[in-house]
Parts: C-alpha cells; sequence; structure tokens
C-alpha cells in the first residue's frame, strides 16, 4: 500500500518511549534554540555595522555591501541543503551547518583584526549566508520525515518563532553588550553560544542516535530524489501555486524587515527606537504559535487539509493586507505600530499556510523544494527592496510602497486560493494515493 510502512519493534518501542508524536521533546526543543541562536549569529553584523564602519571607516556603500553579502551566500545553498537533508538526515546538516556559523561568528572580530577588513568582512558574510541557507530547508526535510500530519503546523511555528525570540535577544542583549565591552564582545558571546548549541546536539543527540533513520511514513516513491523530474514537479498548478505564494510571503518580509526602521525614523522622527523595533517581534511569537496550534485544531477536527493551508494563507496574505492598507493614510504613532504589530503578526500565519504546504505536496523531497522556495523568495525579496527604494525616491511616499505590498500579496494569495491543493504530487500515480 502507498504511503505506509511497517515498523518494526524497535521502532515502535522508540516511537512510544522517547517520541510522544513523532519527534521528541528535546529534539523539538534543541532545534528551537538553535534557530533562536541562528538569528541571533545573523543579526550581530547589522547590529554592529555602525560602531565597525566607523572603526574601519566603511561608506554607506561599503556597509551595504558587507550586509548584502550574507544574501548572495544564502541564497546558493538552499537548494543543496535541502537535498542533503532529504538523503542523509536533516539533523546532521543542521550540526555541521550550526559548526561553521558557529566558528565563523565567533572569529570575525579576529579576521577583521587582518587587514582589509572590508573584504575579509565581505567574504565573512558570504560564508555565513552560505552555512546558514542550509538551516530552514533541513528543518523542512525533519518535519515531513518525522512529524505526524496533525502536528506539524504547530512544530513549524514553534521553530519560526525562534527567529523571532533570536531577534529580540540580541536586538536587546546584544545592543547592551555593544554598548558596555565593544562591537566583538557580540561576536564572541553569540559564537561561544551557538558552539555550544553544536556541542550538546552531537554529545547528547546525534551521538547517541536518539532519532533513527526510520520515519513514521515511508514515501514508497519510485521517484527517489536524484531522479526527480523537477521540471515535470514544478508545472504541476499545486506547486507552482505553493511556490509563487511563499515567495510573495518570503519577499514581503524582506521588505518590511529592511525599510520599517527607516519609516518609523522619518514619518514619526522623535519617537522612541526600541518601541518599534521591539514590540513587531514580540507580537508574532505568540502570534505564529497560535497560528500553528489553530491549523493543528483544525486538521485534528476534521476538517480538509487543503483548506485549512488556504485558511492560514488567508490570515498571512489577506488579513495582513488590511491592515497594510491602513498605514497609506495619515496615522499616529501608536497606530502605526499597531497597524504593523497585526500586519507581521498575521504573517507568521503564513508557516501554517504555504510554507507547509511543501510537506503535503512532496514530502519525498520536501527539503529540496522547501531551499528551492526559499532561493526563489531571498531573490525576489532583494528585487522589492531595490523597487521599494526607488518608489520612495521619486514619489516621495511611503503610500507606493504599502500599496505594493497589497499587490504582491493579493496575487500570491489569489494564485494559492484557486490552484493550491494538499494532494501527493511527487508520484507518478500520485492521483491514486490517499491523502494521509
Amino acid at each position: 500500500m502507498h504511503g505506509l510502512m511497517v515498523l518494526d519493534d524497535k521502532t515502535v518501542a522508540w516511537l512510544l518511549e522517547v517520541c510522544p508524536g513523532s519527534l521528541s521533546r528535546r529534539w523539538t526543543l534543541m532545534l528551537f534554540l538553535g534557530t533562536c541562536l541562528l538569528y541571533c549569529a545573523r543579526m550581530v553584523m547589522p547590529i554592529c555595522a555602525v560602531v565597525m564602519a566607523t572603526t574601519f571607516k566603511w561608506s554607506k556603500t561599503e556597509s551595504g555591501l558587507v550586509l548584502g553579502a550574507f544574501f548572495w551566500g544564502y541564497c546558493l545553498t538552499q537548494i543543496l541543503g535541502g537535498h542533503a537533508s532529504d538523503k542523509l538526515g536533516g539533523e546532521r546538516v543542521l550540526f555541521f551547518s550550526a559548526a561553521s556559523w558557529a566558528a565563523i561568528t565567533a572569529v570575525t572580530p579576529l579576521l577583521a583584526q587582518l587587514g582589509h577588513s572590508l573584504i575579509v568582512m565581505t567574504i565573512a558574510r558570504f560564508l555565513m549566508g552560505l552555512s546558514q541557507g542550509v538551516h530552514f530547508p533541513s528543518l523542512a526535510s525533519l518535519c515531513s520525515q518525522r512529524v505526524v500530519e496533525g502536528e506539524r503546523a504547530l512544530w513549524t511555528s514553534t521553530m519560526h518563532s525562534g527567529v523571532y525570540l533570536g531577534t529580540l535577544l540580541v536586538g536587546g542583549l546584544g545592543s547592551l553588550m555593544l554598548e558596555l565591552y565593544g562591537w566583538e564582545s557580540v561576536f564572541y558571546g553569540t559564537g561561544f553560544l551557538s558552539a555550544v548549541w553544536a556541542f550538546v546536539v552531537w554529545q547528547s543527540l546525534l551521538k547517541g542516535e536518539l532519532m533513527p533513520k526510520q520515519t513514521l511514513f515511508s514515501f514508497g516513491s519510485p521517484w527517489s530524489l536524484s531522479r526527480i523530474r523537477w521540471l515535470s514537479l514544478l508545472k504541476k498548478p499545486p506547486v507552482c501555486a505553493m511556490v509563487f505564494a511563499h515567495m510573495c510571503s518570503c519577499s514581503i518580509l524582506y521588505l518590511l524587515m529592511s525599510w520599517l526602521p527607516t519609516f518609523f525614523g522619518e514619518t514619526f522622527p522623535h519617537a522612541m527606537g526600541w518601541v518599534y523595533n521591539v514590540i513587531p517581534s514580540i507580537v508574532c511569537i505568540p502570534s505564529s504559535l497560535a497560528g500553528g496550534y489553530f491549523s493543528d485544531f483544525l486538521i485534528n477536527q476534521g476538517y480538509g487539509v487543503a483548506s485549512v493551508r488556504k485558511i492560514m494563507q488567508c490570515f498571512a496574505m489577506g488579513v495582513s493586507s488590511i491592515f497594510i492598507l491602513l498605514l497609506c493614510r495619515p496615522v499616529t504613532f501608536p497606530s502605526a505600530v499597531a497597524f504593523i504589530s497585526a500586519a507581521l503578526g498575521f504573517g507568521t500565519f503564513a508557516s501554517s499556510g504555504a510554507t507547509l504546504n511543501v510537506q503535503d505536496l512532496t514530502p519525498s523531497c520536501a527539503g529540496a523544494l522547501y531551499g528551492f522556495m526559499n532561493m526563489c523568495g531571498a531573490f525576489m525579496g532583494l528585487v522589492l527592496v531595490s523597487v521599494s527604494g526607488y518608489l520612495i525616491e521619486v514619489t516621495m511616499s511611503w503610500a507606493t510602497v504599502f500599496s505594493l505590498i497589497t499587490l504582491v500579496n493579493v496575487a500570491g494569495l489569489g494564485l494559492f486560493l484557486v490552484f493550491g491543493d494538499a494532494n501527493r504530487v511527487d508520484l507518478e500515480d500520485y492521483s491514486q494515493v490517499p491523502h494521509i
């Protein structure tokens, strides 16, 4: 029978004793902490960029070159990381990735003292992007192989909430360390904690083989990852709709994260920076978890998976656009913070929508396909950030940017609502395979 496998006694015992659900609590906690530290390490350079630019006499253009190098490296390893995770196991890929970006973070202050700081820091950021690019595709691969369908949304949302916690931690504690001990201390501290995380994962989880190679479901597909007909997959309407919706969600997030500080700084020059930098991230953590819980609740109550994915995407791209549109007219500072917080909060529901849909459609290659989606989203984000800057300069109005965000959201949501589905498409005869 397609889609199922017979578990041996050892695996059954492991499932009952070690893994409530389909993934151990220790793994869930460790992966959440790993995602948190990932974003701590990612955001160290942006936080220290102003001080480093003064120290090394970088211009605005040179600072932008250093910061932008991360995303070029980040795009390049998305598919590779997902492919390796599908073949070798996401937990192993995550470990080697974490060991790499922890080392890069920790040695950055030393590299900066070698001379030619601009070139060295640009290369370091590029390598940081390369090493971190595999993280989320690996999580997607792990989720599709280890987590049962009725728990995937909350699990994925829990992982993604680590993004916002990491941003908060490095924004708060990192800024304090920067002020008291200098920019080097932020790199050393984050690198050390990340290295400790990687060591604990190796000693207590990987070395002991807590997570066996068997999965809850055998994908039974005649298409192994190395033989998947990518062109054929990408021609399927549900896959195209999912990829496009994810691209739109990711690019809008990149756009907002890039330009919101400038928007608040120019529109409300006397406002306290920590308010608009911190409050939206605080809102995103519970909203992400609530979205995951709500999605799993609906599925466990018998609602169709495809319907639930579309409902969550409506919140992520439809409801959030309403709050974005409210910013097109003059508003007070508290209203602007509330609208942005609501928009970003509802935007986290995408973790239970199109973002999670890859595990419904293509569980046998979820990591690789998610990597492709993320790569496209990152490239589209770079384009939209540049286009938004041009629009602001030409029109002298933020309303054009918020209108662009709404247009992109509506396009992505519309395509997903029309063509989105949740039945597997990675089997040659997938129309006969019951959806589990």
